[in-house]
């Protein structure tokens, strides 16, 4: 059995996949140091309300969305590895400016710089990650992909809360500027990523664009519904932090081992759940992705009541469950995206895809930040009714997916050599 789960943590991918990922495992580790700890950095050190803190952190995405569909448009022109390597770049100077801020209109105009390059930066990886990976092993790149991202935000979550405190401000400066400094590595490693051939538009079509796109019915179906899932359930790991916090008494470094324990779970689930989820219907596992994180989501209040020793276990339960409805979504939404697209316009709907995430960052914070700042507890029931209706609506949606994008493919045995 050991044998069989081992096997599971070494998929045959491509190696131009795999430098690309270890690019982003560097990334994702400055990403760790320093986000989980926003929130707390902007309210409890630079002493910005709430609201305006949850504003700021949305910006980032706010600023995704107008970014994402002209990047989108150019991937299609000039390819996603130059659009990456922007990206990279106009996020290694919003991320590194979080050091500077003084007043909240630091804060908003270096978060936007960061979502300038944020809306570029999740369809182009992902378009290369499609385009250079053959369509069978698409979910096992997609969930590696998860697996390097959580792995290095874990790790540098937990090394991020040894080092925080609100105490001394300089300690956040150190967090935002090592962040940055992954943003010039990963573009390092991207020298070694070759830029995937093209597809060819079918003969007597013309043009195409994000109107062809935006008719694509069910794609925009499954990527709305992308959106509540992210804005209700994974959105919200934004503002527990803060929550956890201020009413349940958990300090920093107990902040980093939570971002931790979650980051483990994935790491140790993600490949592995991929694997059993091969052959099984995609809309049903995310309908079980609704239920597993409302009942995440259930359990946060408790953290805020009881406090103590009792806080951090349900707190840690909280993020062992959210991690779990991660290992799920993560095998199934980006191969499924994949799938339902016209690779002859891969940057197109791989930036749409991504606008869902940017709007279910954006109102997720944003809003969880307002209902915080009035009620800290009605937060939690809340988006977890809203996981449980896109639950009910992943179940009325599989009948239309086609038939060659309903279910999870099969493993094939093939062993890639080089790029």
């Amino acid at each position: 059995m050991l044998r069989s789960y081992l096997r599971t943590l070494n998929p045959p991918l491509p190696g131009s996949v795999r430098n690309l990922q270890l690019g982003a495992l560097v990334n994702a580790l400055g990403n760790g140091l320093a986000y989980p700890f926003l929130f707390i950095y902007l309210h409890n050190v630079r002493e910005i309300d709430l609201a305006t803190a949850g504003l700021i952190v949305g910006t980032n995405s706010a600023v995704g969305l107008v970014a994402g569909p002209v990047v989108g448009s150019l991937i299609d022109r000039v390819g996603g590895r130059w659009t990456l390597a922007v990206s990279l770049w106009l996020m290694a100077v919003g991320f590194g400016g979080y050091a500077l801020v003084q007043d909240p209109w630091h804060g908003f105009l270096f978060s936007a710089i960061a979502g300038a390059g944020n809306g570029g930066f999740w369809p182009s990886q992902s378009s290369l990650i499609a385009g250079l990976t053959p369509q069978s092993q698409r979910h096992q790149a997609f969930a590696m992909q998860r697996v390097m991202m959580n792995l290095g935000i874990g790790l540098g979550g937990l090394t991020g809360g040894l080092i925080a405190t609100t105490s001394d401000p300089g300690s956040f400066t150190i967090l935002f500027l090592a962040d940055a400094a992954t943003f010039v590595v990963y573009s390092v490693f991207l020298t070694r990523v070759p830029e995937p051939g093209r597809t060819p538009r079918p003969e007597g079509q013309e043009g195409g664009g994000y109107g062809e796109v935006l008719r694509n019915r069910v794609f925009m179906s499954v990527v709305t519904l992308n959106l509540v899932f992210i804005g209700a359930g994974m959105a919200q790991l934004e503002t527990l932090p803060v929550y956890a916090k201020n009413e349940a008494g958990i300090a920093e470094r107990g902040i980093g081992i939570l971002f931790f324990l979650n980051t483990l779970v994935i790491v140790l689930a993600q490949l592995p759940v991929a694997r059993i989820l091969e052959g099984h219907r995609r809309m049903r596992t995310l309908a079980l992705l609704g239920v597993v994180w409302a009942t995440g989501l259930l359990l946060v209040p408790l953290a805020g009541m009881a406090g103590g020793f009792t806080a951090a276990a349900v707190l840690a339960a909280t993020f062992t469950i959210i991690a779990v409805g991660e290992c799920l979504h993560g095998t199934v939404q980006a191969p499924l995206v994949s799938d339902l697209a016209d690779h002859s316009l891969i940057g197109r709907y791989m930036a749409a895809s991504a606008f869902s995430w940017g709007v279910g960052f954006a109102l997720g914070p944003a809003l969880g930040g307002i209902v915080l700042n009035h009620s800290p507890n009605a937060l939690w029931p809340a988006a977890a009714a809203v996981c449980l209706f896109a639950s009910v609506a992943a179940l009325a949606l599989e009948r239309a997916i086609p038939g060659h994008a309903r279910r999870t493919p099969e493993r094939i045995q093939t062993a890639f050599a080089g790029g």
